[in-house]
């Protein structure tokens, strides 16, 4: 009687359980085979968030007009804050959207495992599943408030005011990655330790408030370095302020640019994404003892 077993095909498998794996193995071959499930969370974000709302969408437009009015007469008006040139609401919005939609990435993605620990503790997919889906739905917003923010441009273009929108607006698609990724890889390291360290979850809204102040939303990075030189560093090392400053100087015209700055702000975005990646992928495995 022959005893020796048939070995399965390899591709028969739905799921394969190994051993632990590399610190350095990030899974992102199980992310794409999950593509499916990223779209669908995207779709219930987007949908939950705003169907028992009344004005729903347009509140991707009333909150930035709103913070732009307020910004125009506070810092513009009394404060008489330069905006290098530039007419006050624009220069606000252009910060405002780039900025909106770095926080909300942060913000969201710092209580992942927090509001997420039933689904985590019953069902199986890969973790980075859901972060990844938050920074997909915020582009939605962001892409609205894009929209505004071009409807002005072409308002005060049609109103007579010359733009040097130039070349660089077509790093936009960079810029939004920077800033998706950054806000994801900051925000993967701070859940990961608000397992453990629940006082963390208290401090990243206000934290990432005053982080707006330390970032060229309100003010260009030459009035910064004009008037208050000993501490301009904080705010030129900024991983935001590059992008920010590039995303005004390719659409207005206005601000400062350089390689140099953007290839600094690429690496620290890098190193953050990947450091929060592992950092994430390390805790997930335990976190469920602990949250």
């Amino acid at each position: 009687m022959d005893t020796t077993s048939t070995r399965i095909p390899d591709e028969l498998w739905d799921l394969e359980i190994k051993p632990s794996n590399s610190l350095f193995q990030l899974h992102l071959k199980d992310v794409w085979a999950y593509r499916d499930l990223l779209l669908m969370l995207v779709r219930r974000d987007f949908v939950s968030f705003y169907k028992q709302t009344i004005l729903g969408p347009l509140w991707f437009f009333i909150q930035p007009i709103f913070t732009t009015l307020i910004y125009t007469f506070v810092f513009g008006n009394l404060a008489n804050i330069s905006t290098d040139g530039v007419k006050g609401p624009l220069f606000y919005l252009a910060g405002i959207t780039a900025w909106n939609y770095f926080a909300d990435c942060l913000n969201k993605t710092s209580t992942v495992f927090k509001d997420n620990a039933n689904i985590f503790g019953k069902v199986y997919f890969p973790r980075l599943i859901m972060p990844l889906s938050i920074v997909a739905s915020n582009l939605i917003r962001f892409g609205v408030q894009m929209l505004l923010f071009i409807g002005m441009v072409a308002y005060y273009g049609f109103a007579g005011i010359y733009f040097g929108m130039n070349w660089y607006a077509l790093l936009f698609p960079v810029l939004v990655l920077l800033m998706g990724l950054l806000g994801l890889g900051f925000g993967l390291i701070i859940t990961a330790m608000t397992t453990k360290y629940r006082d963390l979850a208290f401090l990243v809204t206000f934290g990432v408030q005053l982080l707006m102040y330390a970032t060229t939303v309100i003010y260009p990075l030459s009035t910064a370095i004009a008037k208050y030189p000993k501490y301009a560093w904080i705010i030129k090392y900024n991983p935001m302020t590059p992008i920010i400053e590039t995303f005004r100087y390719g659409f207005l015209g206005r601000g400062s640019f350089s390689w140099g700055s953007l290839g600094y702000c690429a690496g620290v975005t890098i190193f953050v994404t990947l450091l929060g990646i592992i950092i994430f992928n390390k805790v997930e495995k335990k976190f469920v003892d602990t949250v």
